[in-house]
């Protein structure tokens, strides 16, 4: 049967080996032209050196809708691509920073993945000069996907991402491996809230930096981490001193990317300076702070420059102080103000999310039907070539399926004999074992008749010897005593035929009254033979031991052997009372 599968699945294979040869790959230059163009189509109004091409509100529906479904059509064409390795991989990485800084996090990590796995299949055919420069990018590429990971929740992919930069940086000579071990911590502290652990990773990437490279801006943003986390340990004393350092460096030192002042920065560390200023009670120092933040504030409000975000911290800062200088009308009126400026943000953000998330769902929905029709077109053009082939392989592959059909059911139908055979070996086997259980269980009601039936010999036997007794008394006895001995054993046999009778008696009926006990007794405790059933009754109604002792015509010592007995039956220890038990079922 097998071999039978084996077969169906050959032939399916060589019929789906024929449709693939109908869709005519690309040639690599081909592949390179229309990526090209296509590229040169989307530069006309959003060229992929200019910012605004990396920010959500540049685009309208019309425009987005455009520019995916160019932007997909060209990163299907990577594939077909062959020998412009470094080109390729920088398109990869163009896809995955423009997702990224739009807000689209799976798709960035679809594309930065895409990127690894296409370095580490050309690796080898790069010149040294080409893998240097892949560094930087790697280094980035790196950090965005754990960034990417944490923004979804999927924390442990973002630490390995995070590790495995850091490994990949440990041997660089550059800036790259404190900034790694800077972003780790920030894993840390943002995402998981490990503040003692992010704090370390801090405090190293610092010394690194402050050895190395203490004139970069990026000393201040780990010392501004650093701080940060001193403030959620509430240290203010230990943070203050960060802030300060930082807002005199952020107003002299440039950013090396834009060669400007990082005002956000410049701007944040103030605000906290001022709050930490605060804290501490120094409210000297931090009006003298506000004053000098107050004036790069409006200067940039006149020029139009403020970030919204650096704006909120400003306010924030000047409503603190206010309160705390005890100006309640101007930090109430300051107080609104934030509330009214952070509610228009988060709208705007909101309805922007909203808009961009539909619309790439739309855009997406576009893509694949496009590449659908795409496959359609193309398969219509091959299709009248191979349809004799394609009727051949659907004959040969209804035989099999005819063929494997009917073993199928004939293995089917064996099966089911087979299992009606057993089913029928088990029923056989199920009457067998039930017979032999009604046979052991009648061989055991026999044994218990049987020694109800010896004891009761033995109590006669008992009585006999008595009897016995009585008369060897009689003959040895004198005459005037001879007649009270005659008369007393003619009233203990009279008695003996009375408490016989009268026992049977009893015990017939309180058999019937006990019937459903009797049931549930037996089924719970098969082996108890029928006095120690009936001991077990007169227990269950609490009649006494000595009055039990008489009705059974036995001594108050036999009773007790009795009772021992049944507790051993039962399965009782020591601590449970035998009466209490037994009146309890």
């Amino acid at each position: 049967m097998k071999q039978y599968y084996l077969s169906m699945l050959l032939c399916l294979w060589f019929s789906n080996a024929h449709l693939c040869a109908q869709n005519a790959a690309l040639s690599s230059d081909e592949a390179y032209n229309q990526y090209k163009a296509i590229s040169d189509s989307m530069a006309i109004s959003f060229p992929e050196d200019d910012i605004k091409t990396f920010r959500r509100t540049s685009f309208n529906e019309t425009q987005l809708q455009n520019y995916l479904s160019m932007h997909f059509k060209r990163m299907d064409l990577l594939t077909h691509i062959k020998g412009h390795h470094v080109f390729v991989l920088n398109s990869y990485l163009h896809s995955g920073n423009w997702f990224k800084d739009i807000g689209f996090p799976k798709e960035s990590i679809r594309s930065y993945k895409a990127f690894f796995r296409h370095y580490k299949l050309v690796e080898h055919e790069l010149s040294p000069e080409d893998r240097k420069g892949f560094n930087v990018m790697r280094f980035y590429a790196h950090s965005v996907l754990a960034e990417n990971y944490a923004n979804l929740g999927q924390f442990d992919s973002a630490k390995k991402q995070h590790q495995l930069n850091m490994d990949f940086t440990r041997n660089l000579d550059n800036l790259y491996y404190p900034s790694a071990i800077n972003n780790y911590g920030l894993l840390l502290y943002w995402h998981k809230k490990e503040l003692d652990s992010a704090l370390h990773y801090f405090q190293k990437a610092y010394q690194i930096t402050e050895s190395k490279f203490p004139k970069h801006t990026l000393i201040g943003s780990i010392r501004d981490n650093i701080a940060d986390v001193y403030v959620e340990q509430n240290l203010h004393e230990k943070a203050q001193p960060l802030y300060a350092l930082n807002f005199d460096f952020y107003n002299s030192t440039f950013n090396e990317g834009t060669f400007e002042k990082d005002i956000p920065r410049l701007i944040s560390a103030g605000a906290q300076l001022v709050t930490s200023n605060i804290h501490l009670n120094k409210l000297n120092e931090a009006e003298q702070v506000f004053k000098a933040l107050e004036k790069i504030v409006t200067h940039q409000e006149n020029s139009n420059l403020i970030n919204p975000q650096s704006y909120l911290e400003f306010l924030n800062a000047k409503q603190l102080l206010l309160q705390e200088q005890h100006k309640i009308d101007a930090a109430y009126a300051t107080a609104r103000r934030i509330n009214a400026y952070a509610d228009s943000i988060y709208k705007v953000a909101a309805i922007t999310d909203k808009r961009w998330q539909e619309e790439f769902n739309d855009v997406t929905i576009d893509r694949i039907a496009l590449n659908f029709k795409i496959d359609q077109l193309e398969k219509e053009d091959k299709i009248n070539s191979q349809r004799g082939k394609l009727r051949l392989i659907g004959l040969v592959s209804s035989v099999f399926i005819l063929i494997l059909l009917i073993l199928f059911l004939s293995r089917r139908q064996h099966l089911i004999n087979a299992k009606n055979k057993q089913l029928l070996a088990e029923q056989h086997l199920e009457n067998s074992a039930l017979k032999v259980k009604q046979l052991h269980s009648e061989i055991k009601s026999k044994e218990r008749d049987l020694s109800d039936f010896a004891i009761s010999l033995t109590q006669n036997q008992d009585w006999t010897k008595h009897l016995a007794e009585q008369l060897e008394a009689i003959k040895t006895s004198n005459p005037e005593d001879r007649e009270v001995l005659l008369e007393s054993l003619n009233q203990d046999i009279k008695n003996k035929i009375s408490f016989d009778s009268d026992s049977q008696e009893f015990f017939e009926r309180l058999d019937k009254l006990s019937d459903a006990f009797y049931s549930k007794l037996t089924t719970l405790y098969p082996n108890l033979s029928k006095n120690e059933i009936r001991l077990s009754s007169l227990i269950r109604l609490k009649i006494e031991s000595r009055s039990i002792a008489t009705l059974q015509n036995i001594t108050m010592a036999s009773l007790n052997t009795s009772r021992y007995r049944l507790r051993k039956k039962l399965d009782l220890s020591e601590d449970v009372d035998l009466d209490t038990f037994i009146q309890n079922l």
